[in-house]
This record gives C-alpha cells, sequence and structure tokens, in this order.
C-alpha cells in the first residue's frame, strides 16, 4: 500500500534558511530575507499609481513613522511597529476582502511567523491588546493617505473605511513608491537604528 507524501510546509529564503511555514523555528528568521520579501509584496494588490509597487516594506515604515509621531514610544515598540506586517515576507499581503472569503485559517499561520519573528529579535512573543491597538492606529492612519494618494479612493471613501486622520497630513510621509531595492534599502536601515537604540536603552538602565 503506497504511503501518501506529505506536502511540503516550507520554503527556501534567499539567506539559505528552510522555513517551516507550519511551525516556524526563530533561527531561521533573517532580517535580511525580511526586508527583501516585503519590499517586493504590493499593498493594495498592486493597484495603485506610480512607476513603482507600494511596498509591504514601505508601508511599515510609514506606519512606524506615523507610531513615532503620534505617541513618541520606546525603541521597543518602534521595533514592533516596524516588524508589524513582518509574516508577509513569507504569506504576502492578502487584501482585506479576500481575507473575508477564505476565513481565518490563514491568521494561525500569521500569528505562528509574527511569534516566531519576535523571539529572533528579543520582542515579546505575543504583543499586548493595548500596544496592538495604538499599532493598529497608526496602521488604519497609513491606510487613508495609501487610499486616497495612490489607490484611487476619494477623501469621504477612505473616512468610511479607515476614519479621520487626526495629527498627522500626508506631506509628512513618504508616499511616492519606491523601487524595491529602495525600500527594502531604507527598511534594513531602519531596523539597525532601532537595534541600536533598543541595545543603547538596555546598557542604560541600571
Amino acid at each position: 500500500m503506497s504511503r501518501v507524501k506529505p506536502p511540503r510546509a516550507w520554503q527556501r529564503m534567499l539567506s539559505g534558511r528552510r522555513l517551516d511555514l507550519l511551525d516556524p523555528s526563530p533561527l531561521d528568521v533573517e532580517i535580511t530575507d525580511i526586508a527583501h520579501g516585503l519590499a517586493r509584496v504590493a499593498r493594495w494588490n498592486g493597484q495603485t499609481a506610480g512607476d513603482h509597487a507600494f511596498s509591504v516594506a514601505q508601508h511599515c515604515l510609514v506606519v512606524e513613522e506615523i507610531f513615532r509621531r503620534c505617541h513618541g514610544e520606546t525603541p521597543e515598540h518602534l521595533l514592533v511597529a516596524l516588524l508589524h506586517d513582518a509574516p508577509e515576507y513569507v504569506i504576502g499581503d492578502m487584501i482585506s476582502p479576500f481575507k473575508s472569503v477564505v476565513g481565518g485559517d490563514y491568521k494561525s499561520v500569521e500569528l505562528r511567523l509574527e511569534e516566531a519573528v519576535h523571539r529572533r529579535f528579543g520582542l515579546p512573543p505575543h504583543t499586548s491588546r493595548e500596544l496592538k491597538d495604538r499599532i493598529k492606529k497608526a496602521d488604519r492612519i497609513a491606510a487613508y493617505f495609501e487610499a486616497t494618494k495612490l489607490a484611487g479612493f476619494s477623501a469621504t471613501e477612505a473616512r468610511k473605511f479607515f476614519g479621520e486622520p487626526r495629527g498627522i497630513t500626508g506631506d509628512m510621509l513618504p508616499m511616492s513608491p519606491w523601487p524595491s531595492l529602495e525600500a527594502q534599502r531604507r527598511f534594513l536601515t531602519r531596523f539597525e537604528e532601532l537595534e541600536a537604540a533598543r541595545h543603547a536603552a538596555a546598557g542604560a538602565k541600571p
């Protein structure tokens, strides 16, 4: 009797790591893979104006900047904001209408990837609800400006879906889509800045 071979559940990354999608290990998570992947994943299914797709890497940088402007925040919290969509380097950016069609099964995969990413970089594996809510607020502000400046939404329509942005204007943010290599470089640079700030803050504690 022949045995059915189980489907492959890992992905080989450019770093050489093999990431198990169902049981991801922090040891197989590399920031270079995250930056490379996110810089090549398009927001809005690629339906944005400009010569380049508006990447998830650029979106993450915008969200982190909004979060910092609105709340100040510690380097650790800013790093959580920067990495808030990190699982999408593996699973892609699934738009909200499609999420409602496929149901919530993808969410368990996303949460396991998020936990592995957080453990890899010394962050709490599970983000507190209060911090998640504050990052989500910044995420919605970013989505409002992406919608109105890049995705063809009117301001009225965008407010209906994402709310009214307060304290932030579009000219404060880098909304012109970058080439993928530029998005990748800037994401890595900001990650390194926040890591250095985290280590400096830890060293300053008595």
